[in-house]
């Protein structure tokens, strides 16, 4: 969701008896991106001090392309949620384009699979700057929201499970 679109909703205290781990998975290619966006998820979840128990796992990958499966293992070691973050900066060939297909559809694919949440904080853009406008610029950071959409969709499982509506 566009930063400047949202209305910047807040999650109610709901997670006063949960427990969760969350894995983040982030590429290394256009590290100093990819780290502010890694920086911005882990602060956000630690903001909210109501989750009883909050474990953060965190993967490094060398790119975009491989975030899937390190997704994957978290999955299959026991993670509520996992957030993927990378940044993907369109060049003078198709590689964007096959690069960003895939890690959207293995994305979404594996949020399908494993009935979890996972997230897809990929950046798609068409240069550096606006990855940085992106990054913790004046669009905000990716990141931290990717983050948020994590706890929100959790909270959204937790309770549909035990039979509330919000």
């Amino acid at each position: 969701m566009a930063t400047t679109l949202k209305s910047n909703p807040s999650l109610p205290p709901h997670f006063s008896d949960s427990r969760y781990t969350i894995g983040i998975v982030t590429s290394v290619w256009n590290k100093q991106i990819t780290d502010a966006l890694k920086n911005g998820a882990i602060s956000t979840l630690k903001q909210f001090k109501q989750i009883q128990s909050l474990e953060i796992k965190q993967c490094s990958v060398p790119g975009v392309f491989e975030i899937a499966t390190c997704a994957q293992w978290f999955f299959e070691n026991g993670c509520d949620a996992v957030v993927n973050l990378g940044c993907v900066i369109q060049g003078e060939t198709p590689h964007f384009d096959f690069i960003c297909k895939s890690a959207a559809d293995s994305i979404s694919q594996l949020a399908l699979k494993y009935s979890k949440p996972c997230i897809f904080g990929v950046l798609t853009t068409k240069n550096f700057a606006q990855a940085l406008e992106r990054a913790g610029g004046s669009l905000g950071n990716k990141g931290s929201e990717a983050a948020e959409a994590a706890l929100w969709m959790l909270m959204r499982k937790d309770e549909l499970l035990k039979g509330k509506n919000s």
